[in-house]
């Protein structure tokens, strides 16, 4: 299995083998210099690709040379690459398809030049290797170079060979008429070498977070519970039940701002009494507030709480992802549709109420005449009428959402757009088309 992974690697058939590849190559005792990394390799292409060209991916740096039996190939004749970026450097290949004046003149050879582009030493091992048309690399009689490259801003170093290969042979090599020349380079020691040194992440937010339920920084104290109800026919009042949250009016003020201002009036930490809200489902919403994540299982077991605390006191992000994990865990039917459609329409929870309009549209023969729409406000009926144009246009055509006008468009994509253009993603679907429509 091994081996085959290898071949695949190399672009080779099953019917050869690691051994013979390695055999290939004249430096089969020292490291491989063509072997593959495990990124995608840049290419770097000289003159215009035939139609019927492959880019194949060959895990390393590569210069595909198309037409290079075409090129001019008088002793001098230079083409030069494009610069491309390895080692955190800039790089370029010099190519004299006829040899250079340090060529053997007894036959025409290539000469090849690496050339450094960026200022700064770099002391490099590199090598050469022609891509054949069956998927091996021939290395010529050098496999390995090395050199110190030490470039000024206005000097340009190279460094390679005058006789690389004759030019016949390179003819051999070529794929659908494209020389591919694939370099590999490694740093044995740089200066001044761009390094990427350990920088921190901004500690906003966990400075923020250090400051959740902290009562020495809070200036505001919120209570959750009541004083005690009176049990009924005694005069003795109940325990009263009571839990205590510091909270910072500044965090409060973007993350909850319904919440911001019922706390604006209290004076000197005088407590803030919320009589409506569980204190567990409060800790949840106030832990994201600060930055804090609400795990999968919290979500799950209370994501109708959640939504209905967090579109209280304004906590957008919260309620919409709320409102995802509950529609993505209720399971419609006949009898539950009407009430969760309601509780939609009154939280604002658009994408709640889309999944029930498609669920009405695509059972409308087992909902009919056994759902009373009564108490069905009016205001639902273009969401219906959308959800019927929503389903036929599903069927005839294969348009996205990003091709469809806003009103035919789906709650999650009118969402990103808003999000796109940082206005508020939040309200029903006629609030989020207004708004987009008056920042067009």
């Amino acid at each position: 299995e091994g081996e085959n992974e290898f071949l695949a690697c190399l672009g080779l058939g099953r019917s050869c083998n690691a051994f013979n590849v390695l055999q290939r190559c004249p430096c089969f005792n020292r490291p491989f210099p063509f072997a593959m990394s495990e990124h995608t390799t840049p290419i770097v292409a000289i003159g215009t690709p035939p139609t019927d060209y492959d880019y194949t991916d060959w895990k390393t740096v590569e210069v595909h040379v198309h037409g290079f039996a075409d090129l001019p190939h008088e002793n001098g004749d230079h083409t030069q690459s494009d610069e491309f970026t390895c080692l955190g450097r800039q790089w370029s290949l010099d190519i004299y398809p006829g040899g250079d004046r340090d060529s053997d003149a007894d036959a025409e050879y290539v000469a090849l030049y690496l050339d450094h582009c960026s200022t700064g030493t770099i002391e490099l091992e590199y090598s050469f290797g022609i891509r054949k048309p069956d998927g091996g690399v021939w290395v010529g009689d050098k496999p390995i170079y090395e050199h110190k490259y030490d470039s000024g801003e206005q000097d340009l170093e190279s460094s390679g060979t005058s006789n690389f290969a004759k030019r016949s042979k390179l003819l051999e090599f070529l794929v659908v008429g494209t020389l591919i020349i694939e370099i590999q380079m490694k740093s044995v020691k740089a200066t001044n070498t761009p390094v990427d040194h350990f920088i921190p992440d901004n500690p906003l937010r966990k400075n923020i977070q250090k400051k959740f339920l902290d009562e020495e920084s809070a200036d505001i104290l919120i209570e959750i519970g009541n004083d005690g109800e009176r049990g009924k026919g005694t005069r003795k009042k109940a325990k009263a039940t009571l839990a205590t949250f510091h909270a910072h009016h500044f965090v409060l003020e973007d993350g909850a701002p319904a919440l911001a201002e019922l706390c604006k009036s209290a004076k000197n930490m005088s407590p803030v009494r919320i009589t409506d809200a569980k204190p567990d489902i409060f800790r949840l919403m106030l832990h994201y507030i600060y930055g804090g994540k609400t795990t999968d299982e919290e979500m799950k077991a209370n994501a109708k709480d959640i939504i209905d605390i967090a579109d209280k006191y304004g906590v957008v992000n919260l309620k919409l992802e709320a409102e995802a994990c509950y529609t993505s865990s209720i399971e419609l039917t006949v009898d539950n549709m009407l009430d969760i459609l309601l509780y939609a329409d009154a939280k604002n929870c658009a994408l709640l109420k889309e999944v029930v309009m498609d669920f009405i549209v695509e059972n409308a023969n087992d909902i009919k005449g056994k759902v009373s729409t009564e108490n069905v406000p009016g205001s639902m009926m273009m969401d219906l009428i959308t959800a019927i144009a929503r389903g036929k246009r599903k069927h005839d055509s294969d348009d996205s959402d990003d091709d469809c006008e806003y009103d035919a468009m789906r709650v999650s994509a009118l969402r990103k757009k808003l999000h796109e253009r940082g206005l508020d993603i939040d309200g029903s679907r006629e609030a989020m088309i207004a708004r987009l429509e008056e920042n067009s």
